[in-house]
């Protein structure tokens, strides 16, 4: 820095609001923001989500009805999440490789509604159609076996770009899976399909809403501290990042997002890639619930956090307040 008071006074850009608009590091858009949704069964059907407030599962057609509400606020992308019926979870998963199962609908639906109008973001990972809870394939001892479980994810993965998917998103955190889905993806006439890497994935206490959202908290036998990544770690999310870009990631996401910021920065200046983060279902609560306790303005808090992200290196950012953010910066 050069100059000393009085001749350099860094207040005088903060004097009004023009001037600081001017001066603005860094900026925030509703096309900065991917929605997530959850899907559940029927028609006309709206479920509340008792431990994420004011968010909701919703059938095919409110979907539908939320994606068109996506794009016309700004927002690019959805990301869907299926509520499975229980009776559709067995130990194999074998409900994800249904071409007829509710994410498969669910995008077939929004495409046809919305067409290239808007992204649409899948998860692959097991845990909404495992009778266990498990992101994959468990053993006789209750480990998740890594290979076995890849070979069924490419399938999954292949399922969702037939349905019209967008951009699949790996969220298992299986060794070797990213590779798998390009080559498949590549091989099966869909070399434009993205992968978003859940990359650098950590073993956190901020998914609990989340669970409860899919179904598969009440279920889960154990925790997935074999896959997901330790919270104490940062040069193994690097290693983890770095693996995933060489496999054929477009983008790579840390999952969560408020915890991990220096995580996400890391990851920006060491790739120069795009990186996104999830703020995730416990992050997104604690806001929500603070504010009704009069913690804070839910809306500056909820902003506060998104512009973060993005001083941190986001791309852009998963989040639960995508539409009243959107709103927001639409003014």
């Amino acid at each position: 820095m050069t100059g000393t008071y009085p001749n350099l006074r860094l207040r005088r850009t903060r004097a009004s609001a023009w001037s600081r608009n001017l001066h603005r590091e860094t900026h925030l858009t509703p096309s900065d923001l991917i929605w997530p949704m959850f899907v559940t069964s029927g028609e006309g059907v709206e479920e509340p989500i008792a431990t994420l407030p004011g968010v909701s599962r919703w059938s095919v057609d409110g979907i539908v009805a939320r994606a068109k509400e996506a794009v016309s606020l700004g927002i690019p992308v959805i990301a869907l999440f299926p509520n499975t019926p229980p009776d559709r979870r067995s130990d194999d998963g074998a409900e994800a490789l249904n071409p007829d199962n509710l994410m498969c609908r669910a995008i077939k639906a929004v495409k046809d509604a919305c067409g290239e109008a808007l992204g649409v973001l899948t998860d692959v990972a097991l845990d909404p159609y495992t009778a266990h809870g498990q992101d994959g394939l468990v053993n006789e001892a209750g480990y998740v076996v890594n290979d076995d479980t890849v070979a069924v994810l490419v399938d999954q993965a292949l399922n969702q770009a037939e349905a019209g998917a967008d951009i699949i998103a790996p969220s298992d955190m299986m060794d070797g899976r990213v590779h798998a889905i390009r080559i498949a993806l590549e091989m099966n006439s869909h070399p434009n399909v993205q992968i978003m890497s859940y990359a650098a994935k950590y073993a956190s206490a901020f998914y609990g809403p989340f669970r409860d959202a899919v179904g598969s908290g009440g279920l889960l036998k154990g925790d997935k501290k074999t896959y997901q990544m330790d919270p104490a770690n940062a040069e193994e999310a690097l290693r983890e990042v770095a693996l995933d870009i060489a496999e054929g990631a477009d983008s790579v996401m840390v999952k969560p997002g408020l915890a991990y910021l220096d995580i996400i920065q890391r990851v920006k200046q060491r790739f120069e890639v795009p990186v996104f983060a999830y703020q995730v279902s416990g992050e997104y609560a604690l806001i929500e619930i603070g504010a009704a306790h009069g913690v804070g303005d839910r809306d500056a808090l909820l902003m506060e956090k998104l512009i973060a992200f993005k001083r941190a290196g986001c791309s852009g950012v998963l989040t639960y307040h995508a539409p009243v953010a959107a709103k927001l910066l639409n003014g």
